[in-house]
């Protein structure tokens, strides 16, 4: 089981510019009421927390049927629609294309260089595509869908439609219809799960399938830390500690920027996937708190310098690895040299150790708020807890806020420009707006 440590977000260890049990303490009705909002399933989309209940056998099915027949399986989505099986194909498969089939390419922009270059490496022949959209009219999944639908369609001519999984809701939008229309397999996303806390869904789970990883192992995991997230008792409740401590060094102390930094390569897309739950649930209203991505020990040699004597805007949060799995000694070389020899006989699973806790133990002393997450290995149990944990972490930090973490009022007007500038229609006012803004940028372009 994943575990918190907070020791130095306290006052005890790093001084005045930490919490106090009272702070903390003075809290726990706003905690308490925060937690029967989850507990009470207040809002609709909190249908996250049921998804480790969920019914996985076709999505096994098709994955077996996917792997018995394909070399490659590439993924359309942008959003929680790619980065959350992007974090679980890094973090249970690294460099998997290299190792295995079928190879996996997760295409989730509309960069045209990208899509060319998969398109160049891959047999449309012997591959099968995943489209995932919830509500069917992403703009950017929507147009590389249509592009691989002409493509195959080229290829394999009525055979193609058999080579498309649908992932979508289950009754209505544009996919949906398409579903419909030419008999897709599809595949469900719960009406209540938003599309940056699907993870634990088909969205995430076919991908998990598909490489090799028993999606059960997920939900167990998922499971079992939201079984324990639910604990009424703060200071036993690893999710009630987390919250209440960022909401109060984001609001007393006005760190309002969270820097998550795992100890393991294979957690990197994993802090990318943290960093749009955390800010498109919790931007809102002018309040919110803002991620940052990074990664150990390699941020150590590029980011480490700011945190410690830069502004002091930031907790850090450590995700600490106890078993990597595998290890590598350092050989007894260059024993002459004491710049190097103290190296020696030591392993590297040692040596990241040492830099994590020398980093926690850097920031402390310099009166910088961080907290460790400690995860005892790196496989699918405890990555399904990470992704519960968190979900659940930023739910309760929004109603701690007092803002709904589930929409995101800020992103539509921007994919409202985006209709009206291609062309779609009821959004000419947009495409006219978009227009005059063009105007007003001529006279401030320097060339």
């Amino acid at each position: 089981m994943i575990a918190l440590n907070m020791a130095n977000v306290m006052e005890e260890v790093i001084g005045e510019k930490g919490l106090t049990e009272k702070e903390i303490e003075d809290l726990r009705q706003k905690i308490k009421d925060a937690l029967s909002q989850i507990k009470n399933r207040k809002w609709s989309e909190l249908a996250f927390l049921d998804l480790p209940e969920q019914d996985t056998e076709k999505i096994k099915e098709i994955a077996l049927d996917i792997k018995n027949q394909a070399e490659n399986f590439l993924l359309l989505g942008i959003g929680g629609s790619a980065l959350g099986p992007r974090a679980i194909l890094d973090a249970l498969s690294p460099f998997h294309n290299l190792r295995h089939k079928p190879r996996v390419f997760i295409y989730d922009n509309v960069d045209p260089g990208t899509l060319s270059s998969i398109l160049s490496l891959i047999d449309l022949k012997k591959t099968f595509v995943n489209v995932i959209t919830k509500s069917g009219s992403t703009a950017e999944t929507a147009a590389s869908f249509m592009i691989l639908w002409e493509e195959m369609e080229k290829i394999l001519g009525k055979e193609s439609t058999k080579r498309f999984i649908a992932t979508t809701d289950p009754e209505k939008g544009n996919l949906r219809e398409i579903v419909k229309k030419y008999g897709l397999e599809s595949l469900d996303i719960p009406p209540g799960v938003v599309g940056r806390y699907s993870v634990l869904s088909p969205v995430g789970l076919l991908t998990a399938e598909v490489i090799g990883v028993d999606c059960k192992e997920l939900l167990k995991g998922a499971k079992d830390v939201r079984d324990r997230c639910v604990e009424e008792e703060l200071w036993k409740n690893p999710a009630l500690l987390m919250a209440a401590v960022l909401y109060l060094q984001g609001t007393k102390n006005r760190r309002t920027i969270d820097v998550i930094i795992p100890y393991a390569d294979g957690l990197k897309s994993f802090s990318q996937w943290f960093c749009q739950l955390w800010a498109e649930s919790l931007g809102k209203l002018g309040l919110g708190l803002t991620p940052y991505p990074s990664i150990g020990t390699t941020d150590q040699h590029s980011q480490l310098q700011l945190w410690m004597e830069g502004p002091e805007d930031k907790v850090v949060i450590f995700l600490r690895i106890e078993d990597y799995g595998t290890d590598i000694k350092i050989p007894i070389v260059f024993e002459d040299m004491e710049g190097l020899n103290y190296l020696s006989g030591h392993t590297l699973s040692e040596l990241i150790k040492a830099e994590e806790e020398a980093t926690e133990l850097s920031l402390a002393r310099a009166s910088r708020p961080n907290l460790s997450l400690d995860i005892p290995c790196i496989d699918a149990y405890h990555l399904g807890q990470l992704f519960m944990f968190f979900e659940i972490v930023t739910a309760l930090v929004g109603f701690l806020f007092g803002i709904n973490p589930f929409n995101q009022p800020g992103v539509e007007e921007g994919k409202n420009f985006t209709y009206g500038m291609m062309g779609k229609k009821g959004f000419d006012k947009k495409r006219q707006e978009v227009e005059e803004a063009r105007e007003k940028k001529l006279c401030w372009t320097v060339k």
